[in-house]
This record gives C-alpha cells, structure tokens and sequence, in this order.
C-alpha cells in the first residue's frame, strides 16, 4: 500500500482544503494500489471536481472498486449515481439493488435510500412496510431525515397503531439535527401548543435551508397559516 494510504481522516479533510490537488494525488495513487477508503474518497473527488475536473463517469468507475471492496458508503454512491443517471444510464432496479446493498452492509444513508424506494416502489414493488422497517434502522443510527419520515409513519399511523407522542419526539430529534423537513414538522407541532416563537425560529431556518422546490411550498403554506406571525415570514 502507498504512504499516502497511511493519512489519517483529519489530515485528509486538511490537505483537501489546503492542496485539493495534492489530496488527489496521493489518494488517486493509494486507490490505484487498491486502498478501498481511498478509492471512494477519489470517487467523490470525481463526482463533487474536488483537485480535478469533474467526472461522474470515472466517479462510478472508482465508486464501484471501493463498493466491491465492502464500502458500504460507496455501495450507497453507486445507488444515487444509478437513481440521479450521474455518470451512468438511469437504472432504478441498479440504484435499489446497491441501496440495499449499502444497507446490509450498516450504511444509515443506504437504509434511508432503500427505504426511500421502498415505499414509493421505485426500482422494486411498492412496500411500506419494508420501508417503515429501513426508515426505523436509519432512524436509530442517528439519520436526521430517517427520523423524520419514521415519525410521518407513527404521526398517520401508516403500518404501525399511531402514536403522536412517538411523532413528536422524532420530529423535535430530526429538526435538533438540522433537518429542514424535521423543523417544519417539529414547528407544526410547537404552533399547536401556542409556543409560536419557537415555530417562527424553526420555519425561518428551514427556509433557508431547504432547497428551492420545498422552500416555495412552505412559503405557500405560511401565507395561509392562522398565526400572524407565521405569515409574517413570507410577507
């Protein structure tokens, strides 16, 4: 194995700041004599044109060689490149193949992505059930979003009795983890209970961080919301 095979984590993160170039040489070398972290670091490189021009074919190509080393992160990888058609043909039964994959093998994204096509039958049959299981593994592992979706099941009481105690608890974890999804549901509940600053907070962040799509969904819904000061963040 090469030298550069032997930087720990931290001194990767430092050099890809400092000298991107330099990181991606020397994990380029290290993937090349077939350190399996290094070549999914180097796929990402690839993917994101980290020290590189960007390159969503070689991306795969390298996310593959760390997948069938047992990466579980990378086996993830390949399922978005098949799901989103980066670098590859659009394949959803590929994508939910190495989801599950990545899921078996203990990744929290590859669970919340299996679950994801789970219950909208994307690549495989329809199962919420199965979905609402994958969602509960990533949701212990600490998924922010899985938490969130985990507690749409108890909140609906789809496959499983409903329990808004459970809802809410989920909801208050996935938007303490930053989740925008998780703080609009969390803010839901807290405008319930006429703690509306709190919801305010809440909302005002996941504005700003939720992508364009939900952002203007969510502005529609304030607009029509009973509190004033609700709407007062999209006036």
């Amino acid at each position: 194995m090469s030298e550069s095979a032997q930087l720990d984590a931290g001194e990767l993160r430092q050099l890809l700041q400092t000298a991107p170039g330099q990181a991606h040489g020397q994990l380029l070398a290290a993937a090349r004599a077939g350190h399996g972290a290094s070549q999914l670091a180097v796929a990402q490189a690839y993917l994101e044109g980290i020290g590189c021009a960007r390159d969503a074919q070689e991306a795969v190509y390298w996310f593959q060689q760390a997948a069938h080393q047992n990466e579980s992160a990378a086996m993830n990888m390949l399922g978005r490149c098949y799901e989103n058609g980066w670098g590859a043909s659009v394949d959803y039964a590929l994508a939910a193949v190495w989801y599950r994959r990545a899921a078996e093998h203990g990744s929290d994204w590859g669970r919340y992505n299996y679950a994801h096509v789970l219950a909208n039958g994307r690549g495989v049959p329809r199962d919420r059930a199965q979905a609402f299981v994958y969602f509960g593994l990533a949701a212990a592992a600490g998924h922010a979003r899985a938490m969130h979706f985990l507690g749409q099941y108890h909140e609906h009481g789809w496959e499983t009795p409903a329990d808004l105690g459970k809802a809410r608890a989920l909801y208050r974890r996935s938007a303490e983890a930053g989740d925008y999804r998780g703080q609009c549901s969390w803010a839901s509940f807290l405008a319930e209970e006429g703690r509306i600053g709190e919801a305010s907070a809440l909302l005002r962040s996941a504005l700003v961080a939720a992508p364009a799509y939900f952002a203007v969904a969510l502005r529609e819904q304030l607009r029509h919301s009973r509190h004033h000061e609700l709407r007062s963040l999209v006036d």
